[in-house]
């Protein structure tokens, strides 16, 4: 199926500047956010208190102990809602109690091998939760823009050596990656049906590659792997150390959210799919980014090769073409692969010396933008 919810640049077909952000537009608004205990989710919500927004988060309990939630305390800086987006009358009402002028989704689970071990749940929070969440914007009449965060795997990979563009064909393998192409297929229906208007909000889909960054405790992601791995005195082991990946720092593509919830809240014809992801030189195989991480790590940390016998399929070879983002919105990668490298080993090694892992959360967003 393909989909892209603007499927033209249209007017801004020449808009080539680089254009730095300015934060200072999310001062005083009004942001709710889903998926705000998860690691993408502080990341955003730090960013967002820095610029003196008013955010209100709705999410389950931190995934993961410990979590960066909780470790940066952000719970006691905003306004912090525990509940699940598979419970629509809940979600409706907080939105509703909170009138937000800005919506932006990240509430999912997002974890390609859980897909494959919780099929139903997957598709309940990823397709469903979507479903519910732009219930919630359509009863709310605050809402003047909306993005749904899904993912790069929503594209029907074909293992080809370029990368994804916005306009093509949609359809993740695994329940995981299918689930959010289905999330991408709920948002461009009801973007057609109920916010056809002119007063309608503007809706949005941002598709982002592999994040890294300080503070992750996720299982199954290749870089708190190799932390834990390291500080338990073992050998990272790999299972697809050939697999190339778009993987960027979390950075880059929270500010590519909120530039285009920015953009579009303040003219409507913005509205569309737009991919988040590094430039080529930063799009390297896992063994390559394990290597960098053994270089900046130092101590002797190390990697080796463990493919496993009859593992959940995951593809080879997966990349972004982001023309569409730089040319429209003006956004561009800002750190290397190697920068982002160089900044999560930094987090990882001030905290475990005893700094804040707010403060360094917040110097880091206050270097990057």
């Amino acid at each position: 199926m393909h989909i892209e919810l603007h499927g033209h640049f249209g007017k801004h077909e020449i808009r080539s500047k680089h254009y730095m952000m300015d934060l200072g537009f999310y001062k005083r608004k009004k942001v709710f956010l889903t998926g705000h205990t998860g690691f993408k989710g502080t990341w955003l919500c730090r960013i967002l208190i820095l610029a003196g927004a008013d955010v209100t988060g709705y999410a389950l309990e931190p995934p993961t102990k410990p979590s960066l939630f909780e470790e940066t305390k952000t719970a006691s800086q905003m306004k912090s809602i525990i509940g699940d987006v598979r419970d629509r009358e809940k979600l409706k009402t907080i939105m509703n109690e909170t009138k937000p002028d800005i919506v932006l989704h990240l509430a999912a689970q997002p974890l390609v091998r859980t897909g494959y071990k919780d099929p139903i749940g997957t598709y309940e929070s990823n397709v469903m939760g979507t479903v519910n969440i732009l219930e919630s914007v359509r009863a709310c009449h605050s809402v003047k823009s909306f993005v749904n965060v899904t993912t790069d795997k929503v594209y029907l990979n074909k293992e080809w050596a370029w990368g994804y563009r916005e306009n093509e064909e949609l359809c993740g393998y695994d329940p995981y990656s299918n689930s959010k192409s289905c999330s991408e297929l709920v948002t461009y229906s009801y973007r057609n049906s109920f916010f056809n208007e002119p007063n309608s909000p503007a809706i949005s889909t941002a598709r982002s590659g592999n994040v890294i960054g300080g503070g992750d405790y996720a299982l199954d992601r290749i870089i708190p792997d190799c932390i834990r791995a390291v500080e338990s005195g073992k050998e990272i082991t790999l299972r697809n150390p050939n697999s190339t990946r778009p993987y960027q720092h979390v950075l880059e593509c929270l500010r590519g959210y909120l530039m285009l919830a920015q953009k579009q809240y303040e003219d409507k014809s913005y509205a569309g799919s737009y991919n988040f992801g590094p430039d080529d030189e930063s799009c390297v195989t896992t063994g390559e980014l394990a290597t960098l991480f053994c270089e900046d790590w130092g101590d002797g940390a190390s990697w080796k090769n463990v493919s496993e016998a009859n593992a959940p399929h995951e593809a080879n070879f997966l990349k972004l073409d982001c023309s569409k983002s730089k040319t429209v919105l003006g956004w561009y990668p800002q750190w290397s692969i190697r920068d982002a490298m160089k900044k999560i080993v930094e987090w990882e090694k001030s905290v475990q010396s005893g700094s804040s892992a707010a403060d360094v959360t917040d110097r880091q967003i206050r270097e990057y933008f």
